[in-house]
């Protein structure tokens, strides 16, 4: 467990409570974006939703505010959910994470009213990071050293390891507040996938009749058979199975490309004094293929030729840039021809004002 302090304004302005009403009372939210929990128990989706059509057709599971805010004055937290797939800050908070980190990341928050306790004392499978927003909220969390009680208020943050025992309760006011999990890929999947392919050539067909009169013979048989596929494994290219878990990551992202629209719209008119910006959490990953260059754009890839890499190397070093910047690396047509397809394709946009 730690505990970290920071301005108030770097963490209210991701989600206030003003957010929150918004999101609650007046969007089209649906479950599984929302749920509600009381007492420990999640409630069921009836209590707090309703139906309606659009374009002739149902939509079901919209929150309905007026349900919601009854629940919620009686005691029950409203927790957003996926807050990462549908509020930019948090969107772009995930991404950049993500890439920080090579772990895939997700965003929920915990609106509860005064002096009320949304879930018992519970785990989670994965790290955590908790940030208030709004109020405050005294947790109770297991550790080697006991039981520490922590209030979290606004700018506080807390990071728990995953598996760390943990409940909290709202204080005098309404408290909101984020969790950030952190879904860890670990050194056995990795492993698992990189052996995946091996284990696919091991023939399925089934143990011979009559092996129990005799289960030496299935040993040794068994035998030749780890013997062919530790070969196998030992013949592996790891650098490949590592760009093929790299490529797997990059491309279960989803696409960044808020802003896309007026970028598409003023790409052709790109110039050398063009002031452009790296998307914020867009992957921009690089693998030598001889001659060529293989890049990973998230869900996009491109292949070009490998003396470019210098140029997108800082490209990639930078925030923002002007194709002028690349001059060390490109001739001015080749800078521009690049620039250009890089915001095509999402890396760069168009900074306010170019």
């Amino acid at each position: 467990m730690h505990v970290h302090d920071a301005d108030p304004e770097d963490l209210v302005g991701v989600l206030s409570l003003p957010d929150a009403d918004s999101l609650v009372t007046g969007s089209a939210i649906r479950t599984p974006s929302i749920r509600i929990a009381q007492d420990g128990a999640v409630l069921p989706e009836s209590s707090y939703t309703r139906g309606a059509t659009l374009a002739g057709k149902p939509l079901t599971g919209l929150v309905d505010p007026r349900k919601a805010l009854a629940l919620f004055a009686d005691g029950a937290t409203i927790v957003f959910q996926g807050l990462h797939r549908y509020w930019p800050p948090l969107t772009d908070l995930i991404a950049e994470l993500e890439l920080e980190l090579g772990h895939p990341c997700q965003a929920n928050a915990y609106l509860t009213p005064p002096g009320s306790q949304g879930f018992a004392v519970h785990e989670d499978s994965h790290d955590v990071f908790v940030f208030q927003t709004h109020g405050s909220k005294q947790w109770e969390v297991h550790t080697e050293d006991g039981v520490q009680d922590i209030e979290m208020v606004p700018g506080r943050s807390m990071y728990l390891p995953a598996g760390t025992p943990h409940a909290a309760r709202a204080q005098d006011t309404v408290s909101l507040h984020v969790t950030l999990g952190i879904n860890q890929l670990t050194w056995r999947g990795l492993v698992e996938r990189s052996i995946g392919r091996v284990l696919e050539g091991v023939s399925p067909s089934h143990l011979p009749a009559g092996y129990l009169d005799d289960p030496l013979s299935l040993a040794d048989e068994l035998g030749r058979r780890l013997e062919r596929v530790a070969e196998q494994v030992r013949n592996l290219d790891a650098r490949a199975a590592v760009e093929d878990d790299v490529r797997r990551f990059v491309t279960s992202r989803p696409p960044r490309l808020a802003g896309g629209l007026v970028d598409v719209l003023g790409v052709d008119a790109l110039a050398d004094d063009t002031e452009l910006s790296r998307r914020p959490g867009h992957p921009c990953v690089l693998f030598d293929r001889g001659e060529k260059l293989l890049v990973l754009l998230g869900d996009r890839e491109l292949t070009v030729p490998g003396w470019i890499r210098p140029a997108l190397e800082e490209v990639r070093s930078r925030t923002s840039l002007t194709p002028a910047d690349l001059a060390e690396h490109l001739d001015e047509s080749s800078r521009l021809v690049l620039c250009r397809r890089l915001v095509r394709e999402g890396l760069l946009t168009l900074s306010t004002g170019s």
